[in-house]
């Protein structure tokens, strides 16, 4: 499956979630069994760690469908590209998604330390540090709604930014073996924006 193909299908899930005709099917023991055997995921999705946004429901994906990464305000880190580059070389999954979501926690208090110079606790801290680094500066026209959505999209490009910039997926790309996408999640209805 190439990488277009994977986020055809992706689009199509999340369409079939927003119309209340996920499929959500029953797992099988035969299912189970064969996906026992090794996983064919067709799309890596980095995520939000927020309850709120579970790529399998939003993409209406079944067992083995998804390589989902996990953290809050779904930055990389070391471990976060050796996870990746495992999806690519050993799951030979060619789409690759940052998938951001409106009200971000952690993309709040990195808005919050630019902003304001708010602090959080050590480690939280650590985390908006990295975050606040790709935010563009805040602009006074607009209200504290329109600051977050900006800077929640902000943040999935540059998380793609940093994504990009590594020699991995730089030689990805020549080979034509990776698509990359931005995407933001409607927390209030679960419709996926998929970023130009």
């Amino acid at each position: 499956m190439t990488g277009l193909e994977a986020l055809a299908r992706l689009r199509e899930g999340n369409d079939r979630f927003l119309r209340g005709e996920a499929r959500f099917p029953t797992l099988q023991k035969e299912v189970l069994a064969e996906l026992a055997k090794g996983q064919r995921p067709f799309a890596t999705i980095l995520g939000c760690s927020d309850s709120r946004v579970p790529p399998e429901l939003l993409f209406d994906a079944g067992f083995g469908q998804l390589f989902v990464i996990r953290v809050a305000g779904n930055v990389v880190s070391p471990e976060i590209f050796g996870t990746m580059q495992y999806a690519a070389v050993h799951l030979e999954t060619n789409l690759f998604v940052v998938l951001g979501h409106d009200e971000c926690g952690a993309v709040k208090a990195a808005l919050a330390t630019k902003t304001h110079g708010h602090r959080e606790r050590e480690r939280i801290q650590a985390l908006a540090d990295t975050i606040a680094a790709g935010l563009p500066d805040p602009d006074p026209t607009l209200d504290q709604g329109a600051q977050l959505t900006r800077a929640v999209e902000a943040n999935v490009r540059a998380m793609m930014g940093r994504v990009l910039e590594t020699p991995e997926a730089q030689a990805r790309l020549r080979e034509g073996k990776i698509h990359l996408v931005g995407a933001v999640v409607a927390i209030t209805t679960g419709q996926v924006r998929f970023l130009e």
